[in-house]
């Protein structure tokens, strides 16, 4: 009996010891770095229209790109075009602004990628959101807070640009190529799906772009791949449904690879269970097949991923609630687990802000960009932080 005794004794105590062995791994995992922020910036320079939704890269010979959705007049218009900036000091001082992409219809968001071969890749997505906003201007034309005919005026003759049919015929997912370091561009082209940030490379060379397919079929939201250096996409994988959802509620993919091999890919979440949360998704045999998306305590939304030079994992995504502005987390175990957040920036005025994208230059200070609707004005700016973790 005494024998029995002691056999349970040990196990509850090996047992115990194996939880706290966990439990420590995981609080390692997860404890919260904060942010040593050197500088915050605005670094758009038109002040009288609406920046959206940027993208920031770090290229080969260092320089950095940010694209964005340029030239608009509000969140929804029919005014938005591709624009993109450039540093070549680490974000210290920003060129002027290029047109790469103008479309008769709004085009939004606008992911940017360097790949190993060199080219640059831009993304975008064209909307009609703004259909519904203009028909109630006009409905209220001559009544109180109706618009300024002007504004009206202006908004009817870029709609009216094309027949309805034509406008239709503008929808897409899109992307541009360019092989020259960005001083020409290809004719826009089909990439299958959609997300703020773009695609990825992975170490095998493939491309791998995480995002949704918009305006056809079933809006499938998964993963496509090129074998070319961007010039061609296919579809790769659909992502598992988690039980309860509807995938048409999961929006705005970014992913990852981490040093393990592992690809993690976070998604934007509006479905019921977990409403507007970070979900994450995993794939070990290089993304051909996908675990079913989880929570993983984050609320915050959309999400842009990159490794880091010592191999963590670095999450940055904004914050849409008091205190509303970006927020980091930081992964020591490949996307196991995550950091308390971390406030890159918390002054934010209002909602209407995020979309941050980072990177890491030689010094180890990190870069991100986001937008930012900013007080006391209709207009949102691009802004800037130059920050470092602090362990």
């Amino acid at each position: 009996m005494n024998r029995l005794v002691n056999r349970r004794s040990v196990l509850r105590t090996a047992a115990a010891s194996a939880v706290s062995a966990v439990c420590a791994v995981s609080k390692r995992s997860q404890a919260a770095s904060s942010a040593g922020i050197h500088e915050i910036t605005t670094i758009s320079r038109q002040p009288k229209l609406y920046h959206g939704w940027p993208t920031l890269a770090r290229c080969k010979d260092s320089e950095l790109l940010v694209t964005y959705s340029g030239g608009r007049e509000a969140h929804v218009c029919p005014f938005g075009r591709v624009e993109m900036i450039r540093s070549g000091d680490g974000g210290r001082a920003w060129g002027e602004p290029r047109v790469l992409l103008d479309s008769p219809i709004d085009d939004r968001d606008a992911g940017v990628l360097q790949t190993r071969q060199g080219s640059i890749l831009v993304t975008t997505f064209t909307s009609l959101a703004y259909e519904p906003i203009l028909a109630q201007a006009e409905k209220s034309l001559g009544k109180p807070g109706a618009w300024p005919e002007e504004k009206l005026a202006r908004w009817q003759a870029a709609h009216h640009a094309l027949s309805a049919e034509g406008r239709r015929a503008e929808l897409g997912t899109w992307m541009i190529r360019s092989t020259d370091g960005g001083r020409s561009w290809s004719a826009r082209y089909d990439c299958l799906v959609d997300s703020p940030h773009g695609p990825i490379q992975l170490a095998d060379g493939r491309l791998l772009y995480a995002g949704k397919e918009l305006w056809r079929g079933e809006n499938r939201v998964g993963v496509c791949e090129s074998l070319d250096d961007g010039r061609s996409w296919r579809w790769l994988a659909t992502l598992p449904t988690r039980p309860g959802d509807d995938h048409r509620n999961y929006h705005e993919l970014h992913a990852v690879e981490a040093a393990d091999g592992r690809i993690v890919l976070q998604l934007r979440n509006h479905n019921k269970a977990n409403y507007r949360e970070t979900l994450q998704s995993e794939s070990g045999d290089g993304g051909r097949s996908w675990s079913r998306p989880h929570e993983i305590g984050v609320w915050g939304l959309p999400s842009h991923l990159v490794r880091l030079v010592g191999g963590r994992l670095l999450m940055t995504y904004g914050h849409r609630r008091e205190p509303f502005g970006c927020q980091a987390r930081v992964s020591d175990d490949h996307g196991r687990s995550w950091s308390e957040p971390i406030v890159v920036y918390g002054d934010g005025s209002g909602g209407d802000l995020g979309y941050p994208s980072t990177v890491e230059l030689d010094d180890g200070t990190l870069v991100s960009v986001w937008y930012e609707k900013m007080a006391g004005s209709p207009f949102a700016v691009l802004r800037q932080a130059r920050w470092s973790l602090a362990d």
